[in-house]
């Protein structure tokens, strides 16, 4: 039976990918973005566009009535949208680490507020619905340059867990789905919002910035092979709470779990150079 599926952040990488293997598979999907235009491409193919800006109660609430009108419900919502703030925690103005927690921490629980009528609905009717929420394995550890990034997604991971509890008894699912390294434009997004403020004490390693900021990208996995098991999981009758893929998403997890800190730190500052960072 097709599913009423809504997906935010569906410009290009992940979101967009998702959008359409479900619409392959048959299912109504509503792809989502900030810039309708970017959309296009997935319009082209036959799938359902919303605008939906994920820092906009306004933008939000007219998708979700655009839903309601036409679908009256949702089987399943994916909270995608989101972005990389890299830079030195202590470089980070407040308005950028706002910024970075505003879109990938308070955005989803106001788009799953928002959606949740329409998420019963589909609940009622169906036994089930389901939420999906996007987070990283960089939110099971945290590397340089990427505190910003990093703890936002531990903080999904930690809504999500309370969330699979809370919704429970309303018959709603909630799936977290932890990418590994896939190869999408992120890593360009991540160059775009590097944060290094004129005079930072950490100029002199700027190269290493630049590294963590295309960290993932390297032999990533091809973002269509990373979806199509992950979609495969989400469509199950009894979705598992946590879903990872892409490359090393199993690998870092697992040496940040078996190694000492301090061993685990001086890999990781390795690969951006801290080991050779001379502060001047």
């Amino acid at each position: 039976m097709p599913l009423t599926i809504l997906i935010t952040g569906c410009s290009s990488g992940i979101g967009a990918a998702m959008a359409r293997e479900l619409h392959r598979r048959g299912h109504q999907v509503y792809a989502t973005a900030r810039r309708p235009e970017s959309l296009a491409p997935l319009a082209d193919v036959g799938i359902s566009t919303l605008p939906l800006d994920v820092n906009d109660d306004d933008s939000i609430a007219a998708a979700m009535a655009a839903v309601q009108e036409q679908a009256g419900h949702l089987d399943m919502l994916v909270n995608n949208a989101g972005y990389s703030q890299v830079g030195a925690v202590t470089d980070l103005s407040r308005e950028a680490l706002r910024g970075q927690y505003e879109t990938n921490v308070i955005s989803p629980v106001a788009v799953t507020r928002a959606a949740f009528p329409l998420l019963r609905a589909g609940a009622s009717a169906s036994s089930h619905a389901t939420l999906v929420n996007v987070g990283s394995i960089v939110g099971l550890f945290t590397t340089p340059f990427a505190g910003a990034y990093c703890s936002s997604k531990a903080a999904v991971h930690s809504l999500s867990d309370a969330m699979r509890m809370e919704l429970a008894p309303f018959g709603i699912r909630v799936v977290t789905v932890q990418p590994g390294g896939v190869r999408s434009s992120f890593g360009d997004h991540a160059e775009e919002a590097i944060y290094l403020p004129e005079g930072s004490p950490f100029t002199g390693i700027e190269s290493g910035i630049r590294a963590r900021a295309q960290a993932g990208q390297q032999d990533a996995t091809p973002v269509d092979e990373f979806v199509v098991p992950v979609v495969d999981k989400m469509l199950r009758d009894r979705p598992p709470p946590f879903i990872r893929g892409g490359k090393n998403s199993t690998r870092l997890p697992l040496l940040k779990k078996l190694l000492p800190t301090r061993r685990f730190d001086a890999l990781v500052a390795k690969v951006f150079g801290l080991d050779r960072f001379r502060p001047q």
